[in-house]
């Protein structure tokens, strides 16, 4: 069994729950995850499955849209509801005072991850130096807030969706954009809507995926990877590809583009993995069968 399934991941259950959960559907343990969720968070998590584990990297590093809900005036120390309050207060703004601060972080930005995420410093997770009562200085790390559609705003509530580039951490945002607004903020509920082609109106429920319709849902390789172009070989390139070797052939490298990933086919249209052309030629970086 190999594909991708879009589940619909519910609040209440980590990302590695949905994990063990398809495994025991599956019945296979080749089987992860393409970006943690955290519990509380809902959403689409797609769950690669076989040999389609080997793109879990590449499905990470599209772009994510989230439906969150900030809380202004509250702090607590996790970034959300979850945490302890540590400031909870009026909240006095106008609609267009807090619709411009938020506005503000569309763009390439830098933002300090929290103290409660899974990244490690020094070996340790972060959340677990937290919990002993640690703080430790975090890096800011680039990430991209390609836009923010403000759905709702009724202070201290305010409703919008984020798309942004992988890494970001919406905890992180509420957070910054509360101390921007000087009156604090936490992130309330988060639901991701989409991870590139991967849309939570496509998605399956956890609760509703068996044994019996599993191959229902499950997504080919090749369509999750819909967004990169296709190009179909020759025959008489099979041995090079599967031995790894770089093609020069000009006749097939004048209708490629340098630096672009490809979805790869050979005859009878049998999606084999995913290629790059560079100035040396063009090559295989991730081949999802053997011979």
């Amino acid at each position: 069994m190999d594909g991708i399934l879009n589940i619909n991941k519910p609040t209440g259950m980590t990302s590695f729950d949905v994990v063990r959960k398809v495994k025991s559907i599956a019945k296979t343990k080749k089987v992860g995850h393409t970006g943690t969720l955290d519990p509380e968070a809902s959403g689409v998590l797609p769950i690669c499955i076989g040999r389609a584990t080997k793109l879990v990297d590449y499905i990470m590093n599209d772009y994510k849209i989230y439906k969150v809900e900030l809380r202004l005036g509250v702090v607590t120390d996790t970034y959300d509801r979850e945490g302890k309050v540590l400031k909870n207060e009026d909240v006095t703004l106008s609609k267009e005072e807090v619709e411009e601060a938020i506005k503000s972080f569309i763009g390439e930005i830098d933002q300090v991850p929290p103290m409660y995420s899974a990244l490690k410093v020094n070996g340790q997770r972060l959340y677990s130096l937290a919990r002993q009562g640690i703080e430790v200085e975090r890096k800011a790390r680039r990430i991209n807030i390609y836009n923010i559609d403000i759905l709702d705003i009724k202070v201290p509530t305010v409703i919008f969706n984020v798309k942004c580039s992988k890494g970001t951490y919406i905890r992180s945002l509420c957070y910054d954009i509360g101390e921007k607004l000087r009156c604090g903020g936490a992130m309330w509920n988060l639901e991701r809507v989409q991870t590139g082609t991967f849309n939570i109106l496509d998605s399956v429920e956890l609760e509703h995926l068996n044994s019996d319709n599993i191959l229902e849902y499950l997504i080919p390789m090749d369509k999750a990877l819909s967004e990169y172009p296709e190009i179909h070989l020759d025959e008489k390139y099979e041995k090079l590809v599967f031995n790894g070797v770089t093609i020069k052939d000009k006749s097939l490298l004048n209708n490629i583009e340098n630096d672009r990933l490809y979805r790869v086919y050979l005859k009878n249209n049998e999606f084999i993995g995913i290629g790059i052309k560079n100035s040396v030629g063009f090559k295989i970086v991730k081949l999802l069968v053997q011979r």
